[in-house]
């Protein structure tokens, strides 16, 4: 459910001129991700002839198609290959997040599933072990349709005997504490999994498959997004082993986590499928859209906006806190150009957050805290604004998407008696907007293509 620009006028975008332009940019941004509309541009039926692409599927030569749709944007992209294909799915599963009970699509051929994110709970895997279940055992003459998008990793997860629930919450809390990449994080997930990184494309060999990835890692690595469950998988337990060590997480990790992950460094356990193995044969795999597409939906508007419309080269990554800052030096650069119409600067990526060792860290996420180490760089400037925005509509576990800062932040946070480096030391960001009035709160989204930061002048 794309959002409008009313759904994210905050108490600072309602009183500022420039702030509903501001919010149809961002509105403009989702709109160009919207995932039914991503797979409606991939997937057309011409008479029985289904073209995908470049390829075409002659829908007769199939004796069952089944669709999978994975991910947070599952309901929104399997209601569109359904529309595309109306009586001709045999049988749908659709894993997601959030529940769809009012718009469900209709009779007995889909069945919905739920997982936990960004944590994996016994949904979660409930939900994978029943995927196996219901495609395992198909034949060359079918068709499996297979749409997948971020939070998959989650949602989707089936652990290797020996490894329990518990170990895997233990492991996935690991990585959101200490920093850790979505590259460093899915390598690890590939190699606790009987389902990620390739080994779904394992389970559905000799049928066709189709996946069509809506994507939420800057490049569009289809071995990384959701983990790649139908992707040659480039990583091997030899690099979870590095990966583990860099962050020193030998102590951490649950003992069935390491010895699982040591036995495959060692040849005990079997490699996930690699580049050219045979099961990957009958597979056609495309990314239909990503965070470049937000981007660029949301520069055409900023133009139409009357903005100069720029896209930052460089990526969201690394520590929150210090992209933040780099960000805020960018646009009191752009802001004391001599020649300085107004502009809108957005980039595109994902932060991490490294929880210091405090004893209650607060409420927030990646998106706000990057929003919260710019308000002290960016105090009494004038004409300015940075808005965070990830694009699910969810910053990590809270419910705010991002945030709005300008030069006002910090004069309105003291007046309110509030210390943006004291809320930063705890990570406590989500209060500290929340009491500005200043969260973005569109609610879900029903897409995902990883964060967005869009700088302002005026």
């Amino acid at each position: 459910m794309i959002k409008t620009a009313g759904s994210f006028l905050t108490s600072t975008l309602k009183e500022k001129s420039w702030g509903i332009k501001a919010a149809r940019i961002l509105a403009a941004s989702l709109e160009a991700v919207d995932p039914a509309t991503a797979v409606k541009r991939m997937l057309k039926l011409q008479g029985q002839t289904l073209l995908a692409g470049e390829r075409q599927f002659e829908v007769p030569d199939y004796g069952s198609i089944y669709l999978l749709s994975i991910g947070k944007a599952a309901h929104s992209m399997a209601s569109a290959a359904s529309d595309l294909l109306p009586g001709q799915i045999s049988s749908g599963l659709i894993l997601t997040k959030h529940e769809h009970r009012a718009d469900r699509l209709p009779g007995k051929v889909f069945t919905y599933l739920q997982g936990g994110h960004p944590i994996p709970d016994r949904n979660s895997i409930n939900s994978g072990e029943e995927i196996i279940t219901r495609l395992s055992g198909l034949s060359r003459d079918d068709l499996v349709i297979i749409l997948i998008s971020g939070g998959g990793s989650a949602l989707f997860t089936v652990p290797p005997q020996g490894i329990s629930l518990k170990d895997l919450q233990q492991t996935n809390q690991a990585f959101q504490e200490h920093g850790l990449d979505i590259l460093e994080i899915n390598t690890i997930r590939k190699h606790l999994s009987r389902v990620k990184g390739g080994q779904l494309a394992e389970i559905l060999y000799p049928a066709q498959t189709i996946t069509l990835i809506l994507s939420d890692v800057i490049g569009d690595p289809t071995d990384i997004i959701a983990s790649g469950p139908t992707a040659p998988d480039n990583s091997t337990y030899q690099d979870a082993l590095m990966i583990i060590k860099k962050y020193q997480l030998d102590t951490l990790l649950p003992p069935s986590v390491l010895r699982h992950i040591r036995a495959g460094g060692k040849g005990l356990v079997p490699e996930t499928p690699k580049p050219g193995d045979q099961i990957f044969d009958n597979q056609m795999i495309r990314v239909i859209a990503g965070n470049n597409d937000a981007i660029s939906g949301g520069l055409k508007q900023a133009q139409e906006e009357g903005f100069v419309g720029i896209r930052l080269e460089e990526e969201l990554a690394g520590e929150a806190r210090l992209a933040g800052e780099g960000l805020a030096k960018r646009l009191l650069q752009r802001r004391s150009s001599a020649d300085n119409p107004s502009s809108c600067l957005i980039a595109g990526g994902e932060t991490t957050v490294t929880l210091t060792d405090i004893e209650r860290p607060g409420k927030g996420g990646r998106n706000l805290e990057l929003a919260l180490s710019t308000v002290r760089p960016l105090a009494d400037v004038d004409n300015i604004a940075l808005i965070t925005l990830a694009t699910d509509g969810e910053d990590g576990v809270t419910d705010a998407a991002g945030a709005v800062v300008t030069g006002e932040t910090m004069a309105r946070a003291h007046h309110l008696g509030l210390d943006p480096e004291e809320y930063l030391r705890k990570h406590d960001s989500y209060h500290f907007f929340q009491a500005l009035d200043d969260l973005l709160l569109p609610g879900v989204t029903g897409t995902n293509t990883n964060d967005l930061c869009f700088l302002f002048t005026f």
